[in-house]
């Protein structure tokens, strides 16, 4: 797991598309972000658009995110749920 990356905290969904697929442009290839940020899907937009356009494979990219406190309950389903939301 690479030790520096980029954050998405306090970005709307479309500066984080913007800031992960310039991130990854530049050689970044850790993104954090948190479902309570709201940016999951601007994440997963820039992920593809930079998959897409040849400058990283999937593999190549570590993506962490982080489990609100009301999140625990229920815990596999709100996984699934961010799962979804990084592929739109």
């Amino acid at each position: 797991m690479p030790i520096l990356g980029i954050g998405t905290f306090a970005l709307s969904d479309s500066e984080a598309e913007e800031s992960v697929y310039w991130a990854l442009r530049d050689g970044y290839r850790l993104i954090d972000t948190a479902r309570i940020y709201g940016d999951e899907a601007g994440v997963g937009r820039g992920i593809h658009r930079a998959i897409d356009e040849g400058f990283v494979t999937r593999e190549e990219i570590f993506v962490t995110t982080k489990m609100w406190t009301s999140d625990y309950r229920g815990m596999y389903e709100h996984f699934e749920k961010a799962k979804r939301r990084g592929k739109k």
